[in-house]
């Protein structure tokens, strides 16, 4: 049985997808907060195993100069296996910007660098509470 790429929200069980970024480990999602910002980004992409959500990603737009891509989340026993490469590109493939930006988790840049991403030098983020940014490494202090 192959995987299957869905691109909208519609039946999509939120606390089978929060489990998913728990197991991946990509750690705690509150589903009814991740239905809010799915239901609210551009563009989304679930990936299925038969009935079983196996992955998920989404990014947000202006639909002209502007993406970020967030939340691309494979569950560990499908990683590995073009997936995730798979996704990204589907996600790509709707954005028709000239700019993608994302956050990588530490130590996985190769990943993207590999789908076109290269390393911001200038990008500078503002957080309500960085401690946990700056404990993963994704921030400096």
């Amino acid at each position: 049985m192959g995987h299957t790429l869905k691109f909208d929200c519609n039946g999509v069980d939120w606390n089978e997808a929060a489990e998913v970024f728990v197991r991946a480990p990509l750690g705690m999602r509150i589903p009814g907060r991740l239905k809010k910002a799915f239901e609210a980004s551009h563009t989304v992409c679930f990936a299925y195993h038969g009935e079983t959500l196996i992955g998920l990603g989404r990014a947000i737009s202006d639909g002209v100069y502007q993406a970020a891509i967030y939340d691309l989340c494979i569950l560990p026993e499908y990683q590995g296996q073009g997936l995730g490469n798979g996704m990204m590109k589907a996600i790509l493939d709707k954005l028709d910007v000239e700019h993608v930006i994302l956050y990588s988790v530490p130590g996985k840049e190769a990943f993207y660098e590999k789908l076109g991403f290269s390393r911001m030098l200038t990008a500078m983020s503002c957080h309500r509470d960085p401690s946990k940014l700056i404990a993963g490494g994704y921030i400096e202090s």
